[in-house]
């Protein structure tokens, strides 16, 4: 891995990275905000400390141990990665209660406009400040924009200590099974 510098991090505050995204998908992992090391390398989840490649092997969302450098495969498993706020940060506190709004208003329409079968937001604290849901937790939502359904993860990144890369591999595991599960046919039942 390219060991950056602190001038050569700070540089990279306020970048953007591009989504990992597609139409259909069946799941689009949506982080908090880019962080500096993210943005410098333009590979999402890039930190050697965040867990989320590492869980979603685990979690047999991938069949190997990928490499941020390899974000793009995950299309081939029906997988993208989207952020709530754009821009990098060195820490998610930085963020205004303004940007999370808007950044979960323009979520929603990206979501609208790919539909995905399920928006995973990683993240309850980035969750509730931008659908403005205090009571959320992790696990599947009530919330449904347009046809997605919604579920909250663990935040995958090393400072969250309430979670190891085991339980949240379990968790990541939970919606993986819901996301292979085909959707309930509605209407009458047949007689």
């Amino acid at each position: 891995m390219t060991r950056f510098t602190q001038a050569e991090l700070e540089a990279a505050r306020d970048r953007l990275v591009p989504d990992v995204v597609a139409g259909g998908l069946r799941v689009l992992f949506c982080g908090i905000n880019p962080g500096l090391m993210t943005a410098a390398t333009g590979h999402h989840f890039a930190r050697p400390g965040n867990r989320f490649w590492p869980v979603l092997h685990l979690s047999g969302f991938t069949p190997r141990l990928m490499k941020p450098a390899e974000q793009r495969e995950l299309l081939s498993h029906g997988l993208g990665i989207t952020n709530v706020v754009a821009r990098a940060t060195a820490r998610a506190d930085e963020l205004t209660a303004e940007e999370y709004r808007e950044g979960g208003r323009l979520l929603a329409e990206k979501v609208v406009r790919l539909r995905p079968r399920w928006l995973a937001v990683v993240g309850v604290t980035a969750y509730r400040a931008a659908f403005d849901d205090r009571r959320a937790r992790v696990g599947p939502q009530e919330r449904v924009i347009g046809d997605t359904r919604v579920w909250v993860l663990p935040n995958p990144s090393g400072l969250n200590a309430h979670w190891t890369a085991a339980t949240m591999a379990e968790e990541f595991a939970r919606l993986r099974v819901a996301a292979e599960t085909p959707p309930a046919v509605t209407g009458e039942p047949s007689r």
